[in-house]
């Protein structure tokens, strides 16, 4: 049994297999591969397109989806080894777990961190605690990492790439950029896309205005990994045309400083100065023709003009609903 938790946990090869696959459940959604199989779908925060996607993709295959979060049809969980449940828990997560594997073929969680402490949360210990007691294959729907979003990211930059007759992913030049936003967000998809693009043979730039935004020790370590297997160098900069200059695919996202995990007054004043950092026409005026994206939901004219985000270059939506094709790709392996 092998679960689906972080794109590092498996080849370029598998990753390779499960794009292909989605592939050609784009081009014929409808089967039976999930025939009599359900996926119980644990979700203790908002979501739109991960939500949806999962149900429809499970629906078309020919299973089911059981939708479940605390408050709205959940016990609230206790997570704490040998933890003395005097508090707001009714049920631990190993009981839950394991009822939940007796129920359902697959399991998806979804759990950002509390932005409280970053030592404590980038242990990612709710997706960990139900993995560890599971008896069925556990997917990440979006913890600190979101292995799903990236998968279809990686996938909608293929075919665009294709269809322009511009080749593969190998060696092209990738920008993640830090973008502002008025709060701290999560570094979920900064990580997942960042380990991503080394895995699939980019040349690799994080782009973020100071050393306080870098991106947590262990996601640069394996994008650093992954970028040298494929014969580059990761790249970290803070300089705007030297990020920009040349490059092949731009990719935005916002996310808070993790020295200020937890005390976030200090960072605003930091994060405020930087708004200059969206993605606008005259940075994009620096790329190779680069194609731009965002995992959404995005702030039009915060993180990206309206301008770049409506042109021809922009492939968030291709993006969007290949979260559908993947996590279907996704559930069938696992599934067996």
């Amino acid at each position: 049994m092998r679960h689906f938790l972080n794109t590092a946990d498996w080849s370029r090869a598998e990753l390779e297999a499960m794009l292909a696959d989605a592939r050609r459940l784009k081009k014929s959604p409808i089967g039976d591969a999930l025939k009599d199989k359900t996926i119980a779908l644990l979700f203790f925060n908002n979501s739109l397109r991960t939500r949806t996607s999962f149900d429809i993709g499970a629906t078309q295959l020919g299973g089911h989806a059981v939708v479940l979060s605390p408050t709205g049809g959940m016990w609230p969980l206790e997570f704490a080894d040998g933890a003395v449940m005097l508090g707001e828990a009714e049920e631990h997560v190993k009981e839950a777990t394991k009822v939940l594997s007796r129920y359902a073929d697959l399991i998806g969680v979804r759990s950002f961190p509390k932005f409280q402490n970053w030592a404590e949360d980038r242990e990612d210990r709710v997706l960990k605690a139900i993995a560890r007691w599971s008896d069925v294959p556990v997917i990440n729907l979006e913890t600190i990492t979101h292995p799903c979003q990236e998968m279809a990211h990686i996938l909608a930059l293929k075919e665009r790439f294709e269809q322009a007759g511009r080749g593969p992913l190998d060696g092209k030049k990738y920008v993640l950029t830090w973008t502002y936003h008025p709060k701290p967000l999560n570094t979920a998809v900064a990580n997942s896309a960042l380990m991503a693009a080394a895995k699939f043979g980019m040349k690799v730039t994080l782009l973020c205005p100071t050393e306080d935004y870098i991106l947590d020790d262990r996601y640069i370590e394996q994008a650093t990994k992954d970028c040298g297997a494929n014969g580059h160098a990761l790249t970290i900069t803070h300089d705007i045309e030297e990020a920009y200059d040349g490059a092949e695919i731009v990719y935005c996202k916002s996310w808070g400083a993790l020295p200020f995990f937890g005390n976030w007054e200090p960072e605003k004043a930091i994060r405020d100065r930087f708004r200059h950092f969206i993605v606008d026409e005259k940075k994009m005026a620096m790329t190779d023709d680069a194609l731009v994206s965002h995992c959404l939901p995005m702030r039009r004219n915060v993180k990206m003009t309206d301008a770049v985000f409506d042109s021809k270059n922009c492939i968030a939506y291709d993006e969007a609903e290949n979260r559908l094709h993947v996590q279907k790709a996704i559930m069938k392996a696992l599934a067996g």
